[in-house]
């Protein structure tokens, strides 16, 4: 018996998932082609921020301006936004699979624009394109994969699809440390972005469309009564106010959009978008070395893709989204205090070592300060975004230079075997936030990181699938957008260690959005998620509006 989607099984799903994909290989080839949207999802995400470091050095305009670096990673958070309402309305109109083929041309043709450009216009411009492909198959590959799986197996396989989106970001990290030393770096970075793509335009075209999806527009009577009925399909937007009209949809967007926002609002994609800032806040200056340390992050955040594989069938997709959310919020709590920690306790500023380079070299804000004798590398950093820190030739704890941000200054730093710092400050905790972050990234993966897509593929009526999956991916990447623009600035504000607790305070709301609003849809088919619906959720009462029914 299923009893509100829990089922009785004395081993994990997974193993049942293993079996029956070894039987029907198709299935798991279905899974894996579709899948790749999920890579494309997840390299994107990944590649900028490795790739970020190095546009910075080309151009002195994004070196120079936060605004700059946010937008150009955020435009492509934008375009998403823009591709994932098109893509409810192109899942319900053309298809799953046709939806999937348009995605991978946009986001062939956005890796190919940034892979060339000339200028950071055309960088964004790329970006606003990759977005619009990232955003249709953010929503549409889960989908996909959901409608074309067996029931007691749907959550492992959607799993896939999250399992390629880690496995993506953790190559983006991979390869952006293959062309630290290559001519033209962040352009191959960028540009080999467009071969997945090119693979599953390839892969895609040999497999058929969603079962539902034709079940749904299955060949109708020719009668006249019929034919008038088809032609006068709903506009969009008024398909969207009967969906939001509807109890049970409205129902399942209340939960598919709190899983999403709330997946967002914990922070994950500013350690994703800027994992290699991060760790240079966190003291490691080196991009080489801020590379190598994020693809450790990247690679516990695939590593949590397989346990949610393995774990989403038998423990349920609500109960692993609850302890995520607590690992997450002690997480960043603790974050914040070695954040804070690594603030107070940086380098001071040696007034002599500033002038040591010639005075026009001394950063202009701390020659006019007042308080200059209380400066440390944090407040010189925070000062203006012309200041750099040259750290102490001998000893890299102790006070160095606050000088201005130029190339040539950063030369004669780095002539001297001095660090150059521009994000974070030498500290004797990095090792321990980069420690946290991983801790943060295992918390995070297995629940919260894979458990929301799954959610929104299995929580909608058939016939609002594609409109409520597209609502829930727009607020997903709304969310998205606004953290990720934002980050930097809040940095400044705030600092990291405010930061970080900020995202705590928010994840704690997104805990209790999740407690109150999302029902467990383990174990159930489509028709039972909506039955369970219809009768609505309270978690404190849920065994007796949870659905029996056979398995």
């Amino acid at each position: 018996m299923v009893k509100g989607g829990v089922t009785k099984a004395d081993k994990t799903e997974f193993t049942e998932c293993w079996r029956t994909t070894w039987k029907t290989p198709y299935i798991i080839r279905l899974a894996l082609s579709a899948g790749i949207g999920g890579l494309l999802f997840g390299y994107d995400t990944g590649v900028i921020s490795g790739a970020l470091l190095y546009i910075k050095e080309d151009f002195d305009s994004v070196e120079r301006s936060t605004l700059l670096q946010s937008t150009i990673v955020s435009t492509a958070v934008a375009g998403a936004i823009i591709g994932a309402a098109m893509g409810g309305w192109l899942n319900d109109r053309l298809g799953r699979k046709m939806s999937i083929l348009i995605a991978d041309f946009l986001f062939f043709v956005g890796a190919i624009m940034m892979a060339t450009a000339p200028a950071p216009w055309v960088i964004i411009l790329g970006r606003i394109f990759v977005g619009l492909g990232v955003g249709m198959a953010s929503m549409t590959s889960p989908l996909y994969i959901s409608e074309a799986s067996p029931a007691r197996i749907r959550g492992a396989l959607v799993s896939t699809n999250g399992l390629l989106i880690t496995g993506g970001q953790f190559l983006s990290y991979l390869i952006n440390l293959a062309f630290t030393k290559t001519p033209g770096t962040w352009r191959w970075m960028l540009g080999i972005a467009g071969l997945p793509a090119l693979v599953q335009f390839v892969l895609m075209l040999s497999l058929p469309e969603s079962p539902r999806w034709l079940y749904r527009h299955r060949p109708q009577l020719k009668s006249k009564s019929k034919r008038k009925a088809l032609m006068e399909k709903p506009t969009y937007s008024e398909k969207i106010k009967e969906a939001w009209g509807n109890d049970v949809v409205r129902r399942g967007l209340y939960a598919g959009i709190a899983v999403q926002v709330a997946q967002q609002f914990v922070g994950i994609n500013t350690v994703m978008y800027y994992s290699p800032t991060i760790v240079q806040f966190a003291g490691f200056a080196s991009n080489k070395t801020a590379l190598a340390l994020s693809l450790v992050t990247s690679g516990l955040n695939a590593i949590g893709s397989i346990v949610s594989m393995c774990f989403v069938d038998r423990y349920g997709r609500r109960r692993l989204m609850i302890i995520s959310m607590f690992g997450i919020i002690t997480c960043l709590i603790v974050l914040s205090g070695v954040f804070f920690q690594a603030s107070a306790n940086a380098p001071g500023i040696n007034s002599t070592d500033s002038t040591h380079f010639g005075r026009n070299s001394t950063c202009a804000s701390y020659v006019s300060a007042k308080d200059a004798s209380s400066w440390n590398c944090m407040t010189c950093l925070q000062a203006a975004s012309e200041c750099g820190f040259c750290s102490n030739g001998p000893n890299p704890y102790s006070p160095g230079a606050c000088l201005a941000r130029h190339d040539d200054v950063r030369s004669e730093c780095r002539a001297e075997q001095r660090t150059w710092y521009t994000n974070g400050c030498p500290n004797k905790f990095g090792f321990l936030a980069v420690m946290l972050l991983g801790a943060y990234i295992i918390s995070y993966s297995p629940g919260m990181g894979t458990v929301p897509w799954i959610v929104n593929s299995e929580i909608y009526p058939l016939r609002y699938r594609g409109i409520g999956g597209g609502i829930a991916a727009v607020s997903n990447w709304v969310s998205n957008l606004i953290v990720s623009e934002t980050f930097l600035m809040l940095t400044e504000a705030l600092g990291s260690a405010g930061t970080f607790l900020l995202f705590a305070g928010f994840s704690f709301l997104g805990l209790i959005a999740i407690y109150f609003l999302v029902p467990e849809t383990k174990g159930l088919q489509f028709e039972e998620v909506e039955q369970l619906l219809k009768k609505g959720f309270r978690p404190c009462c849920k065994k007796s509006k949870n659905v029996d029914s056979s398995s």
